[in-house]
């Protein structure tokens, strides 16, 4: 069965036809055309969702595809309850407007918080449907059911197609969303079962439409030059140098940045041309030179040492059970362990570009953007207009990883497209996404354990520090905050008497991003290899460890131990932070991998495990360690249980992707600066996995519940332990600081 992405946007769907009052419910009328107007109305149950009298449906899918398939899920899943037919589905472009709600395709939330929502709109329309077929055939409601773009009479098997019905649907009143009826597990037909992602035809045959692609009459291409220190000010340019450049038509400076950072542009000065390959050759004439300002001392080796001062200095105290510290003055075993994580960059394969166009004094913008209402609202102040006067309209993405929900490009886009009088695309080079991205944070963590003398752990001291991202929107913020230690650190699942939770001062000299799995990266790193260094001091296998250390099977509730814990912003009722679940993918990702068998030399297998944006994964990697220390890693083992699996397709390919991501940083990642200059460039000096590098991925998908728990992030975080303690299996060296890089060569 096909379907249809139609490539229309919200101004093109209501230009020249005038407004219809077709149903609506909490949203702006949506209009038909001419000819449908004489077939009837169309039938609108909800924002996500319009039915045109010929049965065409139409979904309006608010968040963003950049590879993770969260379209297609909500698609299933409002066809599904809607019982219609998948080849007469049309999904219009994401377009940002508050009538959706949240837009921000980050956070693994687009399933997990619209699950309910996309029910209840299919629902709400099936039902209306329902009714309109009963009063047509005078039978009761009851009677008659939906079937796949029919709609059926159960007395006398007449059926009919829901075209038949919009007009007359269109025009009964909407049912409270919470009062109709939901189906069944049985009788769902698409959700939780494989479909492939609604673009596959576009990405198989190169006719996708990513942010690099848009065109517009008359454009001009737009390449900057930024300053290389964040905070730096332009000092000089030769515009007559970059004007002199055949195809250069003018060369504007960009406001320069002020603090709060937000998602802001960087300034410096931009050039525009009639084609890209001018305004690059544009700018490199330039020759623009710039004050470094206070960020341009900023050296990542020494920063590194200052972040180890501050986790021997004063703590900041974020979760106290018992005492940590009583404890671990007075236990005949005490172990302790450093580990550092540097600052990563997202690099996607599409780097950042937005399209600007001013038309009748109204501004538009095409940009492969995570969250169309963020461009709204960081556009508007440079633009003087308000953010809903915006229209904003988001492409495909050619990767994203949180890079692309700071829309600091599209802001550049709509000053230049302003200032030129033209539509204005600004194309930013794989150099300047490597230079001038949100980095995730580096960091340095101390973790302390106490043992007694059979070995059991009776405390848990954990200290983090790494500048914030907090710091991007309040310039005070001086490290760790409650929400980022609540990302692996406030909601560990330890059954430990006595467990501390600490954090250092440190205060950001690059612009700090999330990234995706964000700072469950770091703590799930130190966790799980602190839990292999635990199994290997008391001489016990490291899955009897985890599983000891989990205890018995409960509900943990920060919270109730003085924890400022968001959870993921979830209510703790309907996504609890359950042990039994994160054991149960540690038990599957073992009898998976065939864990606790007798590796031969140099070779070595690892785990770990760990719950993330409301989800449990664990992982089991196997690597091979030559004598020159050349490092293969041919297999990996993933267990998940994210609650119902919408799309188990998805899921698995979300897996296969965290892994080859999630090892990419671990073996190879490394962002450093030095005089405040970022030193990678390119993939050649940041490095992802190659082809050859990457292993076989088997995947498990445990359902333990019938709520939808995040899938695009979770997976990242146990890869890095696993590596890590499979690299201890096979060698007895242990990495405490990423990336993995030449260390085993040394």
């Amino acid at each position: 069965m096909s379907f249809d992405i139609e490539n229309i946007s919200r101004r093109g769907i209501l230009k020249g036809i005038g407004i219809t009052s077709g149903l609506i419910l909490a949203a702006p009328l949506v209009g038909c055309s001419p000819a449908q107007k004489a077939m009837g109305k169309p039938l609108k149950s909800s924002v996500y969702l319009q039915i045109d009298p010929d049965g065409t449906v139409h979904l309006y899918v608010h968040r963003v595809e950049m590879g993770q398939g969260s379209r297609t899920g909500l698609s299933q899943i409002i066809t599904d309850e809607l019982d219609g037919d998948w080849s007469r589905i049309k999904l219009v472009n994401a377009y940002g407007d508050k009538k959706f709600g949240d837009q921000d395709t980050d956070g693994s939330t687009s399933i997990r918080k619209f699950y309910d929502a996309f029910r209840e709109a299919g629902a709400v329309a099936r039902t209306m449907l329902e009714q309109a077929a009963a009063a047509k055939w005078g039978v009761d409601v009851s009677k008659v059911e939906a079937q796949h773009h029919r709609i059926v009479n159960n007395e006398t098997g007449k059926s009919e197609d829901f075209s038949v019905f919009v007009d007359a649907a269109s025009k009964l009143p909407v049912p409270d969303a919470k009062t109709v009826k939901l189906k069944t597990p049985g009788e769902r037909t698409l959700i939780g079962k494989p479909k492939r992602n609604v673009y596959m035809k576009e990405f198989l045959t190169g006719t996708a439409q990513y942010g690099q692609d848009v065109r517009r009459e008359g454009m001009l291409y737009a390449v900057a030059v930024r300053p290389p220190v964040v905070g730096g000010k332009v000092k000089s340019f030769d515009r007559g140098a970059a004007i002199a450049v055949k195809g250069v038509v003018d060369v504007v400076e960009l406001p320069t940045l002020e603090k709060p950072v937000a998602f802001k542009p960087l300034g410096g000065v931009a050039v525009l041309a009639t084609n890209t390959w001018a305004a690059m050759k544009g700018a490199k004439a330039l020759k623009a030179e710039f004050e470094d300002g206070p960020n341009g001392d900023y050296d990542t080796t020494v920063y590194a040492s200052k972040l180890w001062q501050a986790i021997d200095g004063e703590s900041r105290n974020f979760l106290k059970v018992g005492d940590a510290d009583a404890a671990l003055k007075t236990a005949p075993h005490v172990l302790r362990a450093q580990y550092f994580v540097p600052h990563l960059a997202h690099a996607p394969m599409e780097p950042p570009a937005a399209t600007a166009e001013w038309k009748d004094g109204k501004l538009s913008i095409w940009t492969c953007c995570q969250n169309p209402q963020s461009v709204q609202e960081t556009v508007a102040p440079y633009v003087g207009q308000k953010p809903e006067e915006i229209y904003v309209e988001a492409t495909l993405l050619g990767g994203a990883f949180g890079r692309k929900s700071k829309p600091d490009f599209a802001a550049e886009a709509a000053i230049l497209a302003k200032h030129a009088g033209r539509p204005v695309k600004m194309v930013w080079t794989r150099e300047d996404d490597m230079h001038h991205d949100y980095f995730h944070t580096i960091s340095a963590q101390r973790v302390e354990a106490a043992l007694d003398d059979k070995g059991k752990v009776t405390a848990w001291k954990h200290k983090s520090v790494f500048p914030s991202i907090a710091e991007l929107f309040n310039p005070k913020v001086d490290g760790p905050t409650a929400s980022e230690l609540g990302l692996g650190l406030l909601d560990m699942p330890f059954d430990i008497p006595n467990l501390q939770v600490d954090a250092g001062a440190a205060r950001g000299k690059v612009r700090i991003g999330w990234l995706r799995s964000v700072t469950n990266i770091q703590h799930a790193f130190a966790i799980g290899s602190f839990v292999d260094e635990i199994a290997t001091a008391r001489g016990t296998d490291s899955l009897a460890t985890w599983m000891e250390l989990i205890g018995p099977d409960r509900v943990i509730n920060p919270v109730a131990e003085g924890a400022d814990y968001s959870n993921y912003g979830e209510k703790p009722d309907r996504h609890p932070i359950e042990t039994a679940r994160l054991k149960g993918v540690l038990k599957k990702v073992a009898e998976m991998s065939g864990y606790g068998t007798v590796a031969e030399k140099g070779r070595g297998l690892g785990i770990a495990a760990h719950r993330s944006f409301v989800s449990y994964v664990a992982s089991a990697v196997e690597v091979k360690v030559a004598d020159d220390g050349t490092l293969t890693i041919p297999r990996v083992w993933m267990a998940i249980d994210c609650g119902l699996a919408v799309n188990p397709d998805r899921v698995r390919a979300q897996m296969e992707g965290a892994v080859v991501f999630a090892l990419s940083h671990a073996v190879h990642g490394e962002i450093t600066a030095k005089n405040g200059r970022i030193q990678q460039s390119n993939f050649d000096t940041f490095q992802v996995f190659r082809m050859e590098e990457a292993p076989t991925v088997e995947v498990e998908i445990l359902e333990t519940t019938g709520i939808p728990g995040g899938v695009g992030e979770p997976g990242v975080p146990p890869v890095a332990p696993a590596l890590t303690n499979a690299i201890y299996a096979a060698t007895g060296r242990r990495i405490r600081r990423l990336p993995v890089g030449d260390q085993l060569s040394a």
